[in-house]
């Protein structure tokens, strides 16, 4: 899957780079969506500029400026990503407003959502400085209503902050590597692809013992590939850490071959292998993650 019809907004190169998130997105084919979705996307991928994962974070930040801050849009988004593969046309929707109610959600319990983070990072002063308990109360009031009308939203789109989650790599494959210095590193597969991978390591992995943190985030994360159109296309993007990293630590990380190599090994019962591919795992991420406390 090389062929991409990404077009960057004129300000996608000249503003300031937000460089801390990563993201899973399912992009699906416009068949997949209902009307009038389906034609205002079909008209929308026919524009000559599309706003890029920077404008839409950069959008989101400026949001928490005004006082009060805005912690969820007002509106929902009518923005997404889009390619065209082989003469079809994907389309990976935004929905800032439910990812906002889903962050928010999981601040609130210091757990996992849909919005595909990890929450409880933050002190309480400082959440509240950002974000003041009553900006959170209102909107998730307001989630409230909205999900009694729309029961089964979910989004198209996973971040993590200052790290790439190990569930996501057991989607793809080393070969769907795609690095090129200083713009992107990112994985793509085709959805049945990325849905047998996990189903396989699922399966060893609850065979072997002290990896169900593991298995349990892959049956979180299976949940929500089951959702989607079957001819779907999966992206593990990099994001904005590909301008915080060193480019000879992008260039030598292999993380989805390790934590194939560590399945592997668990499924051929070498557990010391497996052990030693998941400790390299964990060391390399964990030295990304502790870039989030530092001044």
């Amino acid at each position: 899957m090389t062929e991409s019809s990404e077009r960057r907004a004129p300000s996608a190169r000249s503003a300031l780079t937000v460089p801390y998130a990563s993201y899973l997105r399912v992009y699906e084919p416009l068949a997949a969506f209902d009307e009038p979705e389906r034609s205002h996307w079909a008209e929308y991928a026919r524009r000559g500029e599309i706003p890029t994962y920077q404008d839409e974070l950069r959008r989101s930040l400026a949001d928490l400026v005004p006082v009060p801050p805005v912690g969820v849009p007002v509106h929902e988004s009518a923005d997404a990503f889009v390619e065209r593969i082989g003469g079809t046309l994907l389309v990976c929707p935004w929905r800032t407003r439910l990812r906002g109610w889903l962050a928010l959600e999981e601040l609130g319990r210091g757990g996992t959502s849909q919005a595909g983070g990890s929450g409880g990072a933050f002190p309480a002063p400082v959440l509240d400085a950002a974000l003041p308990p009553v900006v959170r109360l209102q909107a998730l009031a307001d989630f409230e209503r909205w999900r009694e009308r729309h029961p089964d939203a979910r989004p198209w789109i996973r971040t993590a902050v200052w790290q790439v989650p190990l569930r996501w790599f057991v989607l793809f494959a080393d070969d769907e590597r795609e690095y090129v210095p200083g713009e992107r590193l990112r994985y793509r597969a085709p959805m049945v692809q990325g849905r047998r991978r996990l189903a396989l390591a699922l399966r060893v992995l609850r065979r072997a013992e002290g990896y169900g943190p593991l298995a349990e985030a892959l049956v979180d994360v299976g949940k929500w590939l089951e959702e989607f159109h079957p001819r779907s296309m999966l992206e593990l993007d990099y994001g904005g850490l590909v301008h915080a990293l060193p480019k000879a630590k992008l260039a030598a990380d292999r993380s989805a071959a390790d934590l194939a190599a560590g399945i592997a090994a668990l499924r051929d019962g070498d557990e010391r292998t497996a052990e030693e591919r998941y400790e390299l795992l964990g060391e390399r991420w964990r030295s990304v993650r502790e870039r989030l406390f530092a001044n």
